[in-house]
């Protein structure tokens, strides 16, 4: 029997217990709640808001608002210079540096223990479960796993306290055991210059039997790269045989799939989507045909969601399928109704399965045409299946009136493979997002509000020029792909020009 086989055992018992996602959400869901706020009864946040008054929601609605980032900042800040009982009991010790994407202020998600056990690991361990659940012939414990992680730094001068992308926090903290099976080594894992990491992971990983890998698409896709330039190979079970899953998140994986698709060419290969953010981890892909992801309910997850196109925070047994919410959650971290910034739609409610349609900050809506990143990663898997072309990076906003008083959308897209004919592209890009987007399509009627949109074409390296030279090269950085002002994209095409 293979090691895998061996192992397997491990996960049948959370295997069967999974199975009360499918129907027993709102029992799942209340019971976390509870836990929640009896956990947290004697914190200042706690004392404050009457928590050992609440019998239920419908009291943890009244006496607590939703809160932003801005509103716990200064109670987190305390927390990060030591102090104990604010948010959550006892000290908080990491902090999960989050880079604002809109703008350039970095937000501090606390990582209580209870959070790396009951959400972060948990949610690796249930991937896993999934998985074999998935595949009886996976031998994927026969080999290594190849995770790729972000760094870390001193935390103020709090002993023992650290600060840096949440990757590198569960590396830091993973139990030793893991270590044996993962590769590569910690200190390299944790390297900051993503350069030269990229480097040594290939060099270190090219002769392991590597079985999984893990990270964010793009970085990943970077390492590997180098490795096939190292190697001389053309693809990537050619260096390991025995490759068989990717457990991916951070960014949406379409724009990707393509190009992982042609560099691994072997049939066992597999890949699984999850929502491991830094402030937890919210969701698992159960399913290989379908895209969304099973929400997770028995993390210590409070969801609550508020409809985009207005109204009051809802708990999860209210959802409608279909529908864009903001989600807000309540943690084992000491967030409380905290506005994550990410919207979702659910798919399904028994199961509860959602999809990640955008970011609260991340979208065009210039000119009343509501567009989203699901919207905008559908319309360039249409152009890209219809020219043959792959898209490596994009970002878009609005032209707001140019020399001749006309508004559009302006695309600046790298591409790892480019069309033959750009405007060709453009066009069907713009033909299928009139085709999914109603407002859209209502905003380019007969060009009156909205022109035809605009490709501009951006050189190789350029969007991680942009990430090296603002020092977010790596880890769990990302480029935002839509946003309502020129901020992000005007300093793109200044250095697009260089």
């Amino acid at each position: 029997m293979s090691i895998t086989g061996i192992v397997r055992k491990v996960f049948e018992s959370r295997q069967r217990a999974l199975e009360k996602h499918q129907s027993g959400g709102e029992t799942l869901q209340r019971e976390v709640l509870s836990r929640l706020i009896h956990e947290a009864k004697e914190t200042e946040y706690g004392r404050n808001h009457a928590f050992t008054a609440m019998k239920g929601y419908e009291d943890f609605v009244h006496h607590i608002p939703v809160n932003t980032y801005e509103e716990l900042k200064d109670s987190i800040d305390r927390m990060r210079h030591g102090e104990a009982d604010v948010l959550w009991p006892g000290t908080v010790k990491w902090y999960a540096k989050s880079s604002g994407t809109t703008n350039d202020k970095s937000k501090f998600i606390p990582v209580s223990r209870e959070g790396l056990k009951r959400m972060h690991y948990q949610g690796g361990f249930d991937a896993v479960a999934m998985y074999l659940q998935n595949n009886p012939k996976s031998r994927i414990f026969d080999g290594r796993s190849l995770i790729l992680g972000g760094s870390h730094a001193p935390n103020y001068n709090v002993k023992d306290s650290l600060v840096g992308d949440l990757s590198a926090i569960l590396i830091e903290n993973i139990n030793p055991l893991a270590n044996l099976v993962r590769v590569p080594k910690k200190k390299t894992a944790l390297l900051s210059d993503f350069e030269l990491k990229r480097d040594k992971i290939a060099r270190e990983a090219m002769n392991k039997n590597v079985t999984n890998i893990s990270g964010v698409p793009s970085w990943m896709l970077s390492v590997l790269t180098r490795m096939m330039e190292i190697t001389g190979k053309t693809y990537l079970e050619e260096v390991w045989p025995n490759i068989e899953m990717f457990f991916h998140g951070g960014v949406a994986f379409t724009p990707y799939r393509k190009q992982y698709e042609q560099l691994i060419t072997s049939p066992k290969m597999h890949y699984m989507e999850t929502y491991n953010a830094s402030e937890g981890f919210f969701g698992l892909q159960n399913d290989p045909s379908d895209n969304s992801m099973l929400l997770m309910l028995d993390y210590d997850v409070f969801y609550e969601f508020i409809p985009m196109d207005g109204g009051d925070p809802i708990p999860l047994w209210a959802v409608e399928t279909g529908k864009n919410y903001a989600m807000v959650i309540s943690t084992c971290c000491g967030l409380w109704r905290y506005e994550i910034g990410d919207t979702i739609q659910f798919t399904s409610t028994n199961p509860y399965k959602f999809i990640i349609s955008g970011r609260t900050k991340h979208f065009i809506n210039a000119f009343g045409e509501e567009l989203i990143v699901d919207n905008a990663e559908k319309g360039l898997a249409y152009a890209c299946e219809q020219t043959g072309a792959e898209v490596s990076e994009y970002t878009a906003a609005p032209v707001f009136m140019d020399a001749n008083a006309k508004c559009r959308h302006q695309w600046l897209i790298e591409f790892a493979k480019r069309p033959e004919n750009l405007q060709q592209f453009a066009e069907l890009l713009d033909k299928r997002l009139q085709e999914i987007n109603s407002d859209y399509e209502a905003k380019r009627y007969k060009d009156i509000t909205l022109q035809p949109l605009e490709i501009v074409e951006a050189r190789p390296q350029l969007f991680n020029d942009w990430l090296k030279q603002r020092g977010k090269l790596g880890g769990q950085h990302k480029v935002p792909r839509l946003s309502n002002n020129r901020d992000t994209i005007e300093q793109l095409l200044t250095l697009n020009k260089r």
